[in-house]
């Protein structure tokens, strides 16, 4: 007797339930509102806000956007864009292959917090709301309005609470259900879109380094993190990770051509120096994740390899307080300062790496303060002549490479490339070749051996694997690839001081701001790092009236993304899944029936 199993094929996923609004308005109502409220901020822009140009941004023109005004304007522009998006309109699609009404409100809030900081601010910076046109306060009251109409749009998706209050119908309007899946496209417009996301990049990044005044900055950092916010949940992201983990070489080569391409944008070589130091912290993180990210190590005191790379170069680079009067090649001085720093990490890691958790973590943190002691402390007096102690070694030469004075200015392609510039390129190449060896090591037998080390080591050794062995290879793997770092850091900052190389200070890089841009950015990825590095390095920059306050926020900072995001801003899918349990196993989606089950 043969018996037939029919299976029931599972049809598209039903639409999720939307959720209640914040505020109890028709849909159609508020939908209409926040498209004129978002229209009438628009055009506000083109209204003077105030009648002094003393105020950051020329604000006092009619008809000509400036300064925070365009910071509005955009944000009114896609708060519109989004909401048109929502009603289907056709070749709007594409906008919100997710969260409709969630973005929306994301945009009105970041339009909304933009606008009236700038209000406030004029009246603050200037003496009063007397000070105020009256473009000011249409801006102020039409992004208001965006804002209400906003929140009485339903939610994308259903709460859990049957009779939620206010605050839980707020948290439940910024969830979005997961995006449905992308229709293929030709390989070609994929390559495009990958191309296009990373030009806007590099656009948005250079738009908020060559802002000249603290207000502006201020209202760049609102408006970009509620946008960030709000492509994350029109479900933009995920769109366009699937067509880079599809394209990897791809996306490396355009995230590269992108970097490549910064120096040339810049007009002012005062912040070609930003994105020097942005790239020498961001590479030096990148070296750190070797060692945290994939290998589990919790290492406190990693900016002494730094030290030991930018001390060597400094020894050999004929500079005039060097106290061993040689000058090396630049690439015998790399090779020097990545020995030292590779044989350093050795010495060090292997008597301590049999230590677990804190007890490793307090033997880095003393390793890395003994290391700027001792710098200190070879002067002549307390001990050899060496490094000439707190002072450090200065005059460090500009570099030469084949007849190319990094020093001087250059004209390439018709651009005129300052000194900060031409060492933005070429640590531009030292970043593409720890980026280079980060990925093998991650994709190898090795870097697999090091995430089952750092999940569980006792599994790990009970499956044949050497944990001493593979863990004091990435400790000297990192080693190596932050005194790589500290060799052109040498020749950039012209000087070589122990005080450069604390465990926390509020100029990074330093042990503290490391392990912060690892955490900050995602552990065990490449982008992370990166990105990390480059919040924690150009956020003080540019806001130096905060120094005083900047552990206080940098600690605050901490505190909000491990309650909120603890995975990291760019996470893989173990850290998603690790940080964000669902409760159950991994299973098949739908129901797979008897016949496919194997029964």
């Amino acid at each position: 007797m043969t018996t037939t199993t029919t299976t029931k094929k599972n049809s598209a996923a039903p639409a999720p339930r939307p959720g209640r609004p914040v505020i109890g308005l028709p849909a159609s109502a508020a939908g209409l509102g926040a498209a004129i409220g978002a229209v009438a901020t628009f055009a506000s822009t083109f209204l003077a806000w105030t009648w002094t140009a003393e105020f950051p941004g020329d604000l006092t023109v009619t008809g000509y956007p400036g300064g925070l005004q365009l910071l509005t304007l955009t944000g009114a522009l896609l708060t519109l864009v989004f909401v048109v998006a929502g009603y289907g309109v056709r070749g709007l699609g594409w906008l919100t292959p997710g969260g409709k009404n969630g973005p929306v409100l994301l945009f009105a809030l970041g339009t909304f917090a933009t606008t009236w900081y700038t209000v406030i601010a004029i009246a603050v910076k200037l003496g009063g709301l007397a000070n105020l046109e009256p473009g000011g306060y249409v801006a102020a009251a039409a992004s208001l309005l965006t804002l209400v109409a906003a929140l009485g749009l339903p939610g994308d998706v259903a709460g859990d609470h049957d009779n939620p209050n206010v605050w839980q119908r707020f948290v439940q309007s910024f969830k979005a259900p997961t995006p449905k899946e992308a229709t293929a496209l030709p390989g070609w417009a994929e390559i495009l879109i990958i191309a296009a996301a990373f030009g806007l990049g590099l656009f948005v990044f250079t738009y908020g380094i060559d802002t000249e005044a603290a207000e502006l900055f201020i209202g760049y950092i609102l408006l970009v993190a509620f946008g960030a916010t709000a492509i994350s949940r029109a479900g933009l992201n995920r769109r366009l990770a699937g067509l880079t983990s599809k394209h990897k070489n791809v996306t490396v080569t355009a995230a590269f051509v992108s970097a490549f391409a910064f120096p040339f944008t810049q007009s002012n070589d005062a912040y070609a120096s930003i994105g020097t130091n942005i790239l020498i912290f961001a590479t030096v993180a990148l070296g750190l994740n070797v060692v945290v990210g994939l290998a589990g190590l919790l290492d406190l005191g990693y900016v002494a390899f730094l030290g030991v790379g930018a001390y060597t170069a400094a020894l050999v680079s004929g500079s005039p307080s060097s106290t061993i009067g040689i000058q090396l090649p630049f690439w015998a001085a790399v090779l020097c300062g990545a020995g030292a720093s590779l044989i350093f990490g050795v010495v060090i890691g292997a008597p301590t790496l049999r230590l677990h958790g804190d007890y490793l973590a307090i033997v880095t943190l003393g390793f890395g303060e003994i290391f700027r002691i001792t710098m200190q402390n070879l002067d002549g007096s307390s001990g050899p002549d060496v490094t000439n102690g707190s002072n450090g070694i200065p005059n460090i030469p500009d570099l030469d490479l084949f007849g190319f004075n990094l020093g001087e200015p250059h004209t390439i392609l018709g651009v005129e490339l300052g000194r900060f510039s031409n060492y933005y390129l070429l640590m531009l190449l030292f970043t593409i070749i720890v980026v280079t060896v980060f990925r093998r090591s991650d994709q190898s037998r090795i870097g697999r051996a090091w995430v089952a080390i750092r999940e569980d080591e006792t599994a790990a050794r009970a499956m044949g694997i050497n944990a001493f062995r593979l863990k004091l290879l990435a400790f000297a793997l990192g080693a190596t690839l932050a005194g790589m770092a500290g060799t052109v850091q040498a020749h950039v900052t012209f000087t070589v001081t122990p005080a450069q190389y604390k465990f926390v200070e509020a100029v990074p890089p330093n042990s503290a701001f490391l392990l912060a841009a690892v955490i900050l950015g995602g552990m065990g990825t490449v982008s992370g790092p990166l990105i990390g590095a480059s919040l924690l390095y150009l956020i003080p920059a540019k806001l130096q009236f905060m120094s005083d306050y900047q552990l206080l926020l940098f600690g605050i900072a901490l505190i909000l993304l491990m309650r909120f995001r603890p995975e990291g801003l760019i996470a893989d899918r173990r850290k998603q899944l690790e940080f964000h349990e669902t409760g159950q196993l991994d299973a098949p989606k739908g129901d797979i029936g008897l016949s496919k089950a194997g029964v």
